[in-house]
């Protein structure tokens, strides 16, 4: 996704649209209650800059869009900076906030005091280490520890330094300190490579090179395209870990999935981040951020999407419709239950 695209003001446009996908008659009706709570406000949304990612902030801004408020283009920022605007006051909120993952971002900027993480928009995040199944299965691979041994390790070797290449997490993530973290704490840093850079394009190397019969290792995390692509049990493996080990900030965190894996990070939840200030200010706005809920599934299903094409904004905007028309009288029931908060 461009920045010069947000800057454009298409995504103002195609925010403004939003009507078209939804009921005129539960329009009129929420139109009733946006003209008493959020007219004559604007608010500004900011996001990490993943496209994947915006799908879940769009609803949420056509939720207040719905209340009356104008909402602006969302600011395009790093995670760190993301953290960092909602609490200097630069943005309103941003609806990417993991908990656990990003503790140590939302204590750094003045946790509790300054910013709160509202409700719970997506439950169920997990995250983790991936290697194909046929190496798996051939050398009974089931954990990253395992990887300690130079020789399972050099199955995973793309660049021929006799280490394991691990596809793993921009500079400046949340995940990226869990990694580093694990590779002192696992005793892997002899023998693998953390390789970062753009994460996209690094996880499209390594699915050519499954294609192709390679052997891979790689980090990811739900909700996510990769997982419909490189699909666990049919041609992927997750890593478990034999103990947990995470940075400060997660220590008590769970790390361990439904269906009783232990992956080694912590499963989170998604919630809206926003500035105490604007939440007291907004009630109405506070009230639809603790209402909104999205299956994680409904999220993974939007980015395979994207993997498959539709990655334009405007087909982002129209996924974001499209949910709330399939879930239209849920949405409403957000809008009219804020709204009477600021009655």
């Amino acid at each position: 996704m461009k920045k010069e695209i947000f800057k454009s003001g298409l995504l103002n446009k195609t925010l403004k649209s939003a009507a078209v996908a939804i009921s005129l008659v539960s329009l009129c009706t929420t139109l009733v209650f946006a003209d008493m709570v959020g007219k004559g406000k604007s608010v500004q949304p900011c996001y990490n800059g993943i496209v994947e990612e915006l799908f879940q902030l769009l609803i949420v801004d056509k939720g207040l869009e719905q209340l009356g408020y104008e909402v602006k283009t969302p600011l395009e920022l790093e995670v760190t900076s993301m953290h960092m605007a909602v609490a200097q006051g630069d943005a309103d909120y941003n609806a990417n906030s993991w908990i656990p993952l990003h503790n140590n971002f939302y204590e750094k900027v003045g946790g509790a005091d300054v910013v709160t993480r509202v409700g719970t928009l997506v439950e169920g995040a997990v995250q983790g280490y991936l290697i194909d199944k046929k190496t798996a299965e051939k050398y009974n691979i089931k954990t990253i520890n395992d990887l300690a041994d130079p020789e399972l390790a050099k199955l995973f070797d793309s660049n021929g330094d006799g280490t394991a290449d691990l596809t793993g997490c921009n500079p400046g993530w949340g995940c990226e300190r869990t990694i580093e973290h694990h590779l002192d704490a696992y005793k892997l840093r002899k023998t693998v490579n953390h390789n970062q850079g753009s994460y996209f394009a690094l996880i499209a190397d390594t699915i050519a090179r499954y294609k192709a019969g390679e052997s891979i290792l790689y980090y990811t995390w739900s909700p996510q395209w990769v997982g419909g692509v490189l699909v666990p049990g049919q041609d992927v493996v997750w890593l478990e870990v034999t103990h947990t080990d995470l940075p400060k900030g997660q220590e008590n965190a769970d790390t361990t999935t439904p269906d009783g894996k232990n992956l080694g990070f912590s499963v989170n939840s998604i919630h809206v981040f926003a500035n105490n200030k604007f939440l007291k200010k907004n009630p109405a706005a506070e009230k639809f951020f603790e209402l909104a809920k999205i299956p994680i599934d409904d999220i993974a299903a939007q980015n395979l999407k994207i993997r498959n094409g539709e990655k334009s904004l405007q087909d982002i905007d129209n996924h974001a419709n499209e949910w709330i028309a399939a879930h239209q009288s849920t949405f409403d029931h957000w809008i009219q239950e804020a709204s009477a908060v600021a009655k």
